[in-house]
């Protein structure tokens, strides 16, 4: 609906109105303005007068305040009459604090053949609920009744299972139309909100293997369509939430592929990208299209593409919670990749149709913020922002029973809102395990209040993406030939000593990036970016499988939380693509056949997976622990060696020396002294039981490779 305005009209604050009068409307002058609301005008004060390019603007203040939600008109000296609009006003702490609603019932309740709806939409004049039939046609219109807090409310007495549905508010004096944003089905390709009752799609949760530290997580992060899409994963259902659920698959060789090969890596956790509902792909022919799933629509809700039928409204929501319950079956946790920080398109969003001009940042200039660089910032800090965050935390812990959340730009969110996300997630799971990018971003809040690295003694239980980890050990993510420490970059040595002893401040260093172990997640690569393997491929390095293998092996040998790309154990290439986030299935899938080839390297990774689970010294808990055990070796820079001393509090070995040569030449290490020493790991074999012992005083190592002795 469009309506012509003479001029422009708008509540800034509860009593503040702002008008404009286009210099084409009698010179932009009006001596007089009224506020009208049916019963009678109320002489404005115009306080002060700002000429623009295009328009006079006048400050102008209320003798009273205009109630919310209701319809006012102002009128000019001439008698023209706009709207008054709601504006500014709604990013006010007034409005934020005096429309706040704790209720639990926003979106769909069904309570026996009684349906239920709520939507929060406190400046809507009318609210009108829109069931359409199962064919998407016929839409009935019920008239919704507002209550307190800006909450619509409406009871229909029948059985609404599978119907589809939608609000249309009036905001404005104009109409839009717009999926509930609590929604927890909708149809094919997100156009409406669907009536469920998940009573009827429930999974039961098994018992989980003992998870007592962050420290003891080994993250494993891959896509659904990833997993399964190669010609060689085995996977029948390929793509797909079931496919990435069978068990048992393999490869021509007759190695196992998919969740069952996962399982025999001996990582904890599952790191899957995004699957809530996102935009990218058309889920009626989800072959056509990739994404990762960054652009966010329905946040409640499974993406479709990955559903056997995304037709059926159940079949999205049971087949995700078949995958969760069978990643559970193989002794494995389930991190969800959330994305609150930003919507694919906010002019499309619900919230911005229902609520317009509050869930998301503006500046200064009363635009909206774009620290995201997608064009739009959540505003978490917001009371109902904040609140639709913690709301749909508690929905997927509770309901789909997943384990842990890694927030995507976690640095535009605020400070408060993820300690509300914590103190949420461990009353419903203790062991829940929280991780995000806390990159700093140009986005309108106080620095101080920005959940970032630079915060995060604030947040002392959610682990941060360290990219001072990254750089230092693999090189630059932003200048694809820097080289790192594992690719034989001196000037890293020192950065690589801090970092392998969990970022927390060591020796003469006595503060880290981080406080404690528990917030460093340590990692050489994820989705993002370039593959480590095309990093080394651009930089033409020699021994690139030994340069690989000894980043990789680096990440699970540092304190802290280590983290591993899918396929990185087998040198994962994407062709050097930088940025696979919508390239074909060809650039991102998982290459089995590739794995088959480097089977070697796997096992390299596996046996070192085995080393860190079998003791606890590999996966100190503290930093008191950390500064009490962990030593350098004086040793000329670029080798390393450092020692675990007296740690056989933590498991079967008392004392564990780490050595590393990240030269061209083989290096002779002298030993701290005679004595049984035994190999658990050297250039070739990795395991949990020494392979090897130890005959002298010193031991070689060959280039580009470590060695882990104990005793």
């Amino acid at each position: 609906m469009t309506i012509n305005r003479l001029f422009f009209a708008y509540l800034d604050e509860s009593q503040l109105i702002t008008i404009l009068l286009p210099y084409s409307y009698y010179d932009g002058h009006s001596s007089s303005f009224h506020l009208a609301d049916g019963n009678g005008n109320t002489p404005l004060e115009i306080q002060e007068k700002i000429h623009l390019d295009a328009f006079l603007k006048y400050v102008c203040y209320s003798p009273f305040q205009p109630k919310i939600g209701q319809s006012y008109s102002i009128i000019d000296q001439y008698g023209g009459k706009t709207d008054l609009q709601i504006g500014a006003v709604i990013r006010t702490s007034e409005f934020d604090e005096s429309f706040y609603y704790d209720g639990s019932d926003l979106g769909v309740t069904v309570i026996d053949n009684r349906t239920m709806f709520k939507v929060w939409a406190p400046t809507a004049s009318q609210v009108k609920l829109v069931v359409y039939d199962r064919q998407y046609e016929n839409p009935k219109y019920y008239p919704m009744m507002r209550e307190e807090k800006g909450v619509w409310r409406i009871e229909l007495g029948e059985n609404l299972d599978s119907y589809p549905y939608s609000f249309l508010a009036c905001i404005n004096q104009e109409w839009r139309e717009a999926v509930d944003p609590y929604a927890r089905a909708v149809t094919v390709n997100g156009q409406y909100g669907v009536v469920v009752h998940l009573e009827q799609t429930k999974v039961s949760k098994p018992q989980l293997p003992e998870f007592v530290h962050p420290c003891d997580a080994i993250i494993y992060e891959t896509h659904i369509r990833d997993l399964s899409a190669h010609p060689a994963s085995g996977v029948n259902r390929k793509g797909t939430y079931l496919g990435a659920a069978e068990i048992g698959t393999t490869s021509p060789s007759g190695r196992v592929t998919g969740l069952s090969y996962i399982k025999d890596l001996g990582v904890t956790h599952i790191e899957f990208l995004p699957f809530h509902d996102f935009e990218g792909v058309d889920e009626r022919y989800p072959d056509k299209d990739y994404n990762w799933g960054y652009n966010p629509v329905h946040f409640n809700v499974p993406e479709g593409s990955y559903a056997s039928n995304p037709e059926d409204p159940y079949r999205r929501i049971i087949e995700l919670k078949e995958l969760i319950a069978t990643v559970h079956a193989q002794g494995l946790r389930v991190i969800m990749d959330a994305v609150y920080n930003h919507v694919y398109v906010r002019e499309n969003s619900p919230f911005e149709k229902l609520v317009p001009g509050y869930y998301f940042r503006h500046g200064q200039d009363g635009l909206p913020s774009n620290g995201t660089g997608v064009g739009n910032d959540f505003a978490s800090e917001k009371l109902m922002a904040r609140k639709f965050i913690l709301d749909s935390i508690r929905y997927w812990l509770t309901e789909y029973q997943v384990d842990g959340f890694r927030f995507d730009l976690m640095g535009i969110l605020d400070i408060q809102t993820m300690l509300e996300v914590k103190r949420v997630a461990q009353e419903i799971d203790p062991s829940v395990i929280l991780i995000g990018e806390g990159w700093d971003l140009n986005t309108p809040i106080e620095a101080g209040k920005k959940a970032t690295i630079g915060n995060q003694a604030m947040l002392p239980c959610i682990g941060q993406f360290n990219d001072w980890f990254r750089d230092s050990i693999k090189g630059s993510t932003f200048n694809l030939f820097d080289r790192g420490y594992a690719l034989g970059n001196e000037r890293y040595t020192e950065a690589a000593k801090q970092v392998l002893a969990g970022s927390v401040g060591i020796d003469n260093r006595k503060v880290g990036l981080f406080s404690e172990p528990r917030q460093s997640v340590n990692y050489v690569e994820c989705h993002d970016n370039h593959t480590l393997w095309d990093k080394l491929v651009a930089c033409e390095v020699d021994f690139p499988e030994r340069k690989h293998r000894l980043a990789t092996s680096l990440v699970l040998l540092a304190q802290g939380i280590p983290f591993i790309h899918s396929g990185q154990e087998f040198f994962r290439t994407k062709n050097g693509v930088g940025n696979s986030y919508k390239s074909p299935d060809e650039i991102n899938w998982l290459d089995w056949e590739r794995r088959d080839q480097f089977i070697g390297n796997v096992d390299y990774i596996k046996g070192l997976i085995a080393i860190r689970k079998s003791h606890r010294a590999f996966r100190l808990p503290d930093t008191v622990s950390i500064r009490k055990h962990v030593s350098y070796l004086s040793l000329p820079a670029p080798l390393l060696g450092y020692c675990l001393l007296e740690v056989q509090e933590y498991g079967k070995w008392k004392d564990i020396y780490v050595l590393i040569n990240p030269t061209v030449e083989q290096e002779n290490f002298l030993l701290p002294e005679e004595g049984e020493w035994k190999i658990l790991a050297n250039h070739l074999y990795t395991s949990a039981i020494p392979f090897a012992e130890i005959q002298g005083k010193s031991v070689d190592i060959e280039p580009y490779s470590l060695m882990i002795i104990v005793r």
